[in-house]
Formats: structure tokens, C-alpha cells, sequence
């Protein structure tokens, strides 16, 4: 065979990044592939996380790195979302940890919280001492949480806590849960330790998709908090609403770290892979789909990359956040058929593709459907809003 290049070599992405950015990148694939990619396949298929992963997320400076200052590394938003990139093109699973670790948990503290509340848990959650999750979606009420029924009422100088939340990954894992509820004056973000009677966490099992990931659901039963577990400067939907920004734009990376792995895996084995005497990737049908993926991967490359620089000016609007997030259809479409050069042998974890692909059929989903962020496009273009 010819000399060969990568996809985004096609579009020199690295020529678009800063030596730094570069290094995190190649530190965190570096980390990928020696450290959790010998051992996904077997997380996967047992549908385990091992909490010690947090540590050693925490060590390499993943936990909250875009956040300054309470132990976290402080980098730009573009070095994030690389990094990201680099650990769902290993798993989903490792992405939505950090994700929701840093983006999420640590995000709502930082954001909203007091200062006490920030000295307290962001050092032990950036160095993954401790473990924590996002409570906002409930069994019946996820693209519109404003409808949440958990509640939480004032007796005395406390906070009475009842509901329960759904699909929360980390749930069971997490040492202190950010709770969103009604209350008589609007809705109010809380701080539920583990151990506070009346919380209770149950793991969500039989997953087709995010295996290698704890999903859980959370049980607020009488849950008795003081005020100062409330976060003082969250006092409406924005706050919550803040902090999913703050996700998605990890998971547009992300879903591309998903993609660029199907891509180069398919490319690799039609290489190797004889079909009538010669090389599958020497058919024109296979070369066709390589550079149909090949330009959708490069295109949503510029698209993140773009969205990380608004990040980083400040700019950035959700609207074109959800841009990036709806891309991630097209990360789902590139890991799909990447499992079709593979034939046969891309059912089995040997191969990636079908596991990314069950993957991102969860990210499709989470921290927003498609169909919502079509709206929100939708709505930016046109002015008229079409969510009911």
C-alpha cells in the first residue's frame, strides 16, 4: 500500500492548535491507550466503572481542568474538549466521568456555590478523593425540567428534601450529589452528601449502551439538610441550565474522540482484510464510505474546534452549542458504518465501532435530545420557539 494519512491529517487540525494543546491531547491518548483501553472490553461487558479510576482521572489533572484555581488545572476550553476526545475515543464511559465530574458537579459548586461550599468539596473532587453527580432529570420530566416534582421545603432553619432522580451517571459511585428542586421560591440547587439519612442511590443495570459507566437513580426521602447545603447563587433554571452548557460542550469533542476511533479502526482492518484476492480497502465502495466519514469527522473537527475558541472569548451562545451537540448524529452515522467494513467481525468487542455506536446512542440522547436542539437551532433562526 501507498503511504498513508490519517483523517484529520486531511484537514491539519494540528495546525490549528497550540503546542500546549497538542501536548494535553497526546498526554491523555497516551494515558488512553496504555492505561484504560487494555481493560475497557471487560468493564464493557461486565458494566462495571471502577471508582479508583477517579484518582488516576485526578492525577493527570482531567477533573474540572477548566476551572481555575481549588486544585484544578485551569486550562482553556479547547484543551478540555481535546482531552475529552481522547478519552471517548477509549469509551463513553470515561468521558461521561470526567464530564459530569468536572462540567457538572464540580461546575454547580463553582458556579453557584459559596465559597465555603467550594473550599469543601472542589479540591477533594479535582484531585478524585471524592466522587460527584448531577441530579436534574426525574423519571418523567428530561427535556423539560422545569416540570421536576422533587421538592424541598422549608422546616426552621432546614431544607425537607422528597423525590427522585433518573439516569444520573456516577449516582452510585458519587460522595455528594447537586440536587435540583422546586421550592416556594423557585428552583433551588442543594448539596446531598452519601450518608445523609433518606438519600439513597439504585444502579440502573442490563444497559445496552454506556456500560462501561454507573447510572444511576437517586431517592430523596425526607432528607433533612441544613441551609448552608443550599447553593446560594443558583436561584432559578439558569443554574442547572448553566452547567449542561458546560457539559455539551465536552460531549462535542467527545462524540468525535468516538468517531475518529470507528474511522481509524475500519480503515486499519480493511487494510488487512482480504476479500477476492485483495485488500477490502482497495474496493471503491469501501474507499467511498472512508471518505464520506473521513469529511463528516474533519467537518465536525473545525465545528468544535470553532466553538472552543468562541468558548474561550467568552462568546459562545448555547444556540451554537447545540450545533455541536447535534453533530453528534453524525458521529453515530460514521461509527455505524465504520461496523459495516468490518462485517462480521465488528459485532464483537474485539472491534470498537459497535460499541462506540451503542455508546452514542446514549450521548444522542443525554444532556439534551436531538430533536430539543433542533428546536433551539430552530428557534435562534427564526425567532419563534416550537417546543410545544
Amino acid at each position: 500500500m501507498t503511504d498513508t494519512r490519517t483523517p484529520l491529517d486531511l484537514f491539519g487540525i494540528d495546525t490549528l492548535l497550540t503546542a500546549d494543546e497538542r501536548d494535553i491531547a497526546a498526554t491523555t491518548r497516551a494515558f488512553v491507550d496504555q492505561t484504560l483501553r487494555p481493560n475497557l472490553q471487560g468493564w464493557f461487558e461486565s458494566s462495571t466503572m471502577p471508582r479508583d479510576l477517579a484518582k488516576e482521572f485526578g492525577n493527570l489533572g482531567l477533573l474540572g481542568m477548566h476551572l481555575q484555581g481549588y486544585g484544578c488545572a485551569g486550562t482553556n476550553a479547547v484543551s478540555y474538549g481535546l482531552a475529552c476526545m481522547e478519552l471517548e475515543a477509549g469509551d463513553s464511559g470515561f468521558r461521561s466521568f470526567v464530564s459530569v465530574q468536572g462540567s457538572l458537579s464540580m461546575y454547580s459548586v463553582y458556579a453557584w456555590g459559596s465559597e465555603e461550599q467550594k473550599q469543601e468539596w472542589l479540591p477533594r473532587l479535582a484531585a478524585g478523593d471524592a466522587i460527584g453527580c448531577f441530579g436534574l432529570t426525574e423519571p418523567d420530566f428530561g427535556s423539560n425540567p422545569a416540570g421536576m416534582r422533587t421538592h424541598a421545603k422549608r422546616s426552621g432553619d432546614d431544607w425537607i428534601l422528597n423525590g427522585t432522580k433518573m439516569w444520573i451517571t456516577n449516582g452510585g459511585l458519587a460522595d455528594v450529589a447537586t440536587v435540583w428542586a422546586q421550592t416556594d421560591e423557585g428552583i433551588r440547587g442543594f448539596l446531598v452528601p452519601r450518608g445523609t439519612p433518606g438519600f439513597t442511590t439504585r444502579d440502573i443495570d442490563r444497559k445496552l449502551s454506556l456500560r462501561a459507566s454507573v447510572t444511576s437513580e437517586l431517592i430523596l426521602d425526607d432528607v433533612r439538610l441544613p441551609d448552608s447545603a443550599r447553593l446560594p447563587g443558583a436561584t432559578s433554571l439558569r443554574g442547572p441550565l448553566s452547567c449542561l452548557n458546560e457539559a455539551r460542550f465536552g460531549i462535542v469533542f467527545g462524540a468525535l474522540g468516538a468517531a475518529r476511533d470507528s474511522l481509524e479502526t475500519a480503515i486499519e482492518y480493511a487494510g488487512t482484510r482480504e476479500v477476492f484476492d485483495r485488500p477490502l480497502a482497495g474496493y471503491q465502495l469501501t474507499q467511498e464510505k472512508i471518505a464520506d466519514m473521513s469529511l463528516e469527522l474533519g467537518k465536525g473537527m473545525l465545528l468544535a474546534l470553532q466553538l472552543g475558541r468562541l468558548k474561550d472569548a467568552g462568546t459562545v451562545t448555547p444556540d451554537q452549542i447545540s450545533l455541536g451537540k447535534l453533530n453528534v448524529r453524525e458521529a453515530l452515522q460514521i461509527a455505524r458504518t465504520a461496523r459495516t467494513i468490518l462485517g462480521a467481525s465488528g459485532i464483537t468487542l474485539e472491534y470498537s465501532p459497535l460499541r462506540h455506536a451503542n455508546n452514542l446512542e446514549s450521548v444522542l440522547t443525554y444532556e439534551g435530545t436531538s430533536e430539543m436542539h433542533m428546536l433551539s437551532i430552530g428557534k435562534a433562526l427564526t425567532g419563534i420557539p416550537a417546543f410545544r
